[in-house]
């Protein structure tokens, strides 16, 4: 038994498909069921019932997964112990990063982080927050960075800082002669939001609520999955959208097409923090790492308390 094979067998657990597993492996399917095979021979056990188009855990491999998740986990930490000499945020680390987040936050902090740590090798991935949370899961990344989200089991999360919502409309719009915005102000407006799976999207519709509808051009026909997209379609006169402060600069700068005003309200921010795996062993590299971050953003969000 290797801790290969025990990664796999998380892998297949997690995602319930083999040729996703061995994607998320980074080998062929074949090679992955020949090893979860011996794995079962080796245990003298199934592990997973498989039928053609499902792949089903058995009471026992449910069982057997919890001690290889724990298993995993002390062997990260064992190899972390081998790299503590070297000193803070000198090993690498893999950072996950919404899309809505990375493009503006990812240039206030690259540079300083390098400066300050210049042995840190980073490794970036930007992807939906599911797909973040499942690859933290299963210890394809070492940490997140992204809008908290309410569940924080079996996690530990550093809140870094709040960042508010700009409401965003075409320059001509009625609402752009206004200071500011506040919730009430988006009833019956066209809103354009990301598609299914942003928690952009999400934290939109919950500022707006019934207040504002998105139509059934934008609901059917738009399927965005980029603020820059959603922002060509605004400065087009097609609709209205919520941008997070950070983007505002980049995406709406002034002169440009599209009026953007502050949007008042108890919702109307988000916050953002790092989040990782409760038994993750490097910590102090999270809180180094959340501490320069915190340095480097505008002053006009304020620091997560």
């Amino acid at each position: 038994m290797t801790l290969s094979e025990l990664r796999y067998l998380v892998a297949v657990a997690d995602l319930r498909h083999f040729s996703r597993a061995a994607e998320r492996c980074h080998i062929t399917q074949p090679t992955l069921s020949v090893q979860l095979r011996k794995l079962e021979e080796f245990l003298g056990v199934t592990l997973f019932e498989r039928g053609r188009r499902s792949v089903t855990i058995t009471p026992v491999g449910e069982r057997i997964v919890t001690h290889a998740r724990r298993i995993l986990e002390e062997a990260d930490q064992i190899s972390e112990l081998a790299r503590q000499d070297k000193g803070v945020l000198a090993s690498p680390l893999r950072l996950g990063v919404i899309p809505t987040l990375g493009p503006y936050l990812l240039p206030l902090f690259l540079r300083p982080l390098h400066e300050k740590y210049p042995d840190l090798r980073l490794i970036l991935r930007e992807d939906l927050t599911d797909h973040l949370l499942a690859a933290l899961a299963t210890h394809e990344l070492d940490a997140l960075l992204l809008a908290l989200p309410s569940d924080g089991q079996n996690r530990r999360v550093m809140a870094l800082f709040d960042e508010p919502f700009w409401f965003a409309c075409p320059q001509d719009h009625p609402l752009a002669a206004r200071a500011d915005i506040d919730e009430a102000d988006l009833a019956g407006q066209k809103l354009l939001l990301l598609d299914e799976g942003h928690c952009l999207r999400d934290q939109a519709l919950a500022i707006c609520g019934d207040q504002a509808r998105e139509t059934a051009w934008s609901a059917e026909d738009v399927r965005a999955t980029s603020l820059e997209t959603i922002c060509e379609l605004v400065a087009a006169g097609l609709g209205c959208t919520v941008l997070p402060a950070l983007a505002v600069r980049r995406l709406a700068p002034e002169g440009s097409r599209i009026a953007v005003r502050p949007l008042r309200g108890g919702l109307a921010h988000r916050r953002i923090g790092l989040m990782w795996r409760t038994g993750f062993s490097r910590g102090d590299d999270l809180l180094a790492l959340g501490m320069l971050i915190q340095a480097q953003v505008p002053p006009a969000l304020p620091h997560a308390g």
